[in-house]
């Protein structure tokens, strides 16, 4: 579909995303629906919410703030989380009691969607789709709710009735989504949506000359915390001590700390690092560099794939990340750290074979979907204009 039809189709209907802020990933899949959108059709009537901020304080604690901690502080704990929620019953107590507890603590959401009244709904996280396919098996909800897996997994709690359309990261997780029991004409394999500055790949000299580093050498882009390896000031100085004509960008985020450790060490390899705190164009980054140094979070690897960008991952969280390293490893478009000396070795390993650089630059490059979001978009209006004639 091209631009300027689904600028006609958008027309009239209102689009809600729904997402969580446990880790950025569904949230930033919800914000390329939304941003995409706004491109094809200028005022669009797509709107993001964020279904905690219509939740009760224990909610929101349970779904944002438990689930980071456990993430951060207790993976191995979180680890049996996710496999026995994903083996546990549907119908048995437990996931019995939570619903209700969630339904209970989420009256405000359900009020504040049928004000809006959207014309269909897209949730990036389990949660509130959990939600609206109660609300749809009471007869209080009637527009049609689709979900959008935002790894290279399946989990058992995206799966629920009355659900209109499942959108798949890959084909692996669509055959996952057919066996368990999801009609095969409700699942549409469209990758993971990612903010449209991916799908138009800026100039690597520009962007390269803008951070004061040489476009011709190889580059590396380290992010993600340094999660596993130690402090990202750390991990530079210690990369940066490798034999070879390379260069390196770190991404601090916000952390202050580590971006003022890093501008001291950019100051001793002057034109080697370029340190960096949060950016919202970190596509420019990716423009510039060979391999990114990352977690495998859902966003960041479908970002990676679509820049064509090969990986060295670290540090996954159990479940999710893990199956999404998986998914890497096996198409040959990343390699696995598992501490900062294999993640040297894998490095200069690179450099001195720029052939299988490339080649699993090839293999990023096949598995990247840019226009994920823009593939949902368009199955959601083409199922809305076929409701709409057989109304």
């Amino acid at each position: 579909m091209n631009g300027n039809d689904l600028h006609l189709r958008m027309a009239g209907k209102r689009i809600l995303l729904l997402s969580v802020p446990a880790g950025a990933g569904h949230t930033r899949a919800a914000e390329a629906i939304r941003a995409s959108a706004a491109i094809v059709y200028g005022d669009a009537d797509a709107i993001h919410l964020d279904a905690m901020a219509f939740a009760t304080r224990r909610l929101r604690k349970v779904y944002t703030d438990l689930y980071i901690l456990l993430v951060k502080r207790a993976p191995g704990l979180w680890s049996h989380v996710y496999r026995l929620s994903n083996d546990a019953c549907p119908d048995g107590w437990v996931n019995r009691l939570r619903r209700w507890i969630e339904r209970r603590d989420s009256r405000k959401l359900v009020h504040e969607i049928a004000a809006l009244a959207p014309s269909a709904i897209v949730c990036t996280h389990f949660q509130p789709a959990e939600i609206l396919s109660q609300q749809i098996a009471a007869g209080v909800l009637s527009c049609p709710v689709y979900v959008q897996v935002t790894d290279f997994d399946l989990h058992r709690m995206w799966v629920h009735p009355h659900i209109a359309g499942y959108f798949a990261a890959n084909d692996e997780v669509a055959f996952r989504m057919r066996d368990a029991g999801i009609p095969a004409h409700l699942v549409h394999v469209t990758g993971i949506p990612i903010m449209p500055a991916f799908a138009r790949a800026p100039s690597r000299a520009e962007c390269a000359r803008a951070l004061g580093l040489d476009p011709a050498l190889t580059t590396l882009l380290l992010m993600g915390g340094g999660a596993g390896l130690g402090g990202l000031s750390g991990v530079a100085q210690r990369l940066l001590a490798i034999p070879g004509n390379f260069q390196l960008i770190v991404l601090a985020g916000r952390n202050e700390e580590e971006l003022a450790a890093l501008q001291r060490l950019a100051v001793r390899h002057p034109g080697r690092l370029a340190a960096l705190g949060f950016t919202d164009q970190v596509e420019r980054l990716m423009a510039c560099a060979d391999l990114a140094i990352t977690k495998p979070g859902g966003a960041t690897t479908a970002e990676c794939l679509a820049m064509g960008l090969p990986m060295i991952v670290n540090a996954p969280i159990p479940g999710q990340e893990e199956h999404n390293a998986n998914f890497l490893l096996e198409h040959g478009a990343a390699l696995k750290a598992f501490d900062l000396q294999t993640l040297e070795y894998r490095i200069r390993y690179l450099i001195a074979h720029p052939a299988r650089l490339e080649a699993m630059r090839a293999s990023a490059r096949a598995l990247g979907r840019p226009h994920a979001a823009l593939h949902v978009l368009e199955t959601v209006l083409n199922q809305h204009e076929s409701d709409d004639v057989h109304v």
